[in-house]
């Protein structure tokens, strides 16, 4: 797994996992990475900065009660503070987290094994399912952002999935 930090040209930041560079490459020329903000799919990676360690034999003196460079300043009294929390360091992922991104995995998968992909018809489909012109049933496929807008503005619900799903005809 490899995570970037991304930025849409919204100016928008944000965190993706991929499976590879060539993951994100492949994924992002086919427009299937937006920004969660704003929906724009003009997403790039944005500068990092490197995870440099330090020597496991170096202590570093600090007075009692400084803080490290990388605490956040606590807010004022009685204000709340408008500083996101701190970004994960990174490292191993929690134990929590990685047994609740595995039941999303599961739980999309079984989603996923009980619909029918329509690929970019996903909003012509939705539509005539939710007007009555063709049964209802479940489907997965692509829709652009401003397409699930539209959806979503005619009542018509959609969600959009956690996780990135390759067209049937791309899997290996």
């Amino acid at each position: 797994m490899i995570v970037y930090d991304l930025q849409c040209d919204g100016q928008h930041r944000f965190e993706g996992w991929f499976g590879s560079s060539a993951d994100f490459d492949s994924q992002q020329g086919r427009g299937l990475v937006t920004c969660p903000h704003c929906g724009s799919a003009k997403v790039n990676r944005a500068p990092m900065a490197p995870a440099v360690g330090r020597k496991g034999n170096q202590m570093v003196e600090r007075p009692a009660g400084a803080a490290r460079r990388s605490d956040p300043a606590p807010p004022a009294a009685g204000v709340p503070s408008a500083t996101p929390a701190p970004a994960m360091a990174r490292g191993p992922v929690p134990a929590e987290v990685a047994q609740a991104i595995e039941a999303l995995a599961k739980a999309q998968a079984k989603a996923l094994s009980q619909s029918t992909w329509v690929g970019r018809g996903f909003a012509e489909q939705s539509r005539a399912m939710h007007y009555g012109e063709r049964d209802a049933a479940p489907i997965h496929g692509q829709a652009s952002a401003e397409e699930a807008r539209g959806l979503l503005e005619e009542g018509i619900a959609v969600v959009p999935l956690p996780f990135p799903v390759s067209p049937p005809d791309e899997l290996n």
